[in-house]
């Protein structure tokens, strides 16, 4: 598409509707309006890695795309893969998230046991006190 029609809102949009991906190919002024990008991650949430830091750094738009796909934790800035609420988000939709969870949170509990309990083997990026823990280690080992 034209460099026109890739900072058109109404076109952006339409086609971000259509095909998530699409966000990939926008104007970077449409990267970073918070409605084109929710309507980006909902369909797809590793599109999060498209978006702008500002929008990466935005909880709303952070906790739909990890709603959508947990590894799009990858791309939250920091102070979101710090965050309680938005990790157990990323990691109840897939546990190896953990992966990318601040190292305080990958010594939680509650995090953890929600990271093995959609993946097993999430056990590996636990913290070391974790990986001990008895209770963790069972609910590992059945999933």
């Amino acid at each position: 598409a034209s460099d026109d029609l890739r900072a058109d809102k109404d076109v952006v949009l339409a086609a971000v509707r259509g095909k998530g991906l699409a966000l990939k190919h926008a104007n970077v002024n449409l990267r970073a309006d918070k409605e084109v990008v929710l309507e980006a991650v909902r369909k797809n949430g590793f599109l999060l890695r498209f978006a702008t830091y500002n929008l990466r750094d935005d909880k709303e738009v952070v906790l739909e795309a990890v709603g959508e796909c947990g590894g799009s934790l990858e791309y939250a800035s920091n102070r979101w893969r710090a965050d309680k609420e938005v990790v157990l988000e990323a990691v109840r939709n897939h546990g190896w998230a953990l992966q990318d969870a601040s190292e305080n949170l990958r010594e939680d509990k509650d995090i953890v046991l929600q990271a093995v309990r959609t993946h097993g083997s999430a056990v590996e990026y636990a913290g070391s006190s974790l990986r001990a823990d008895k209770e963790v280690v069972l609910v590992a080992a059945r999933e």
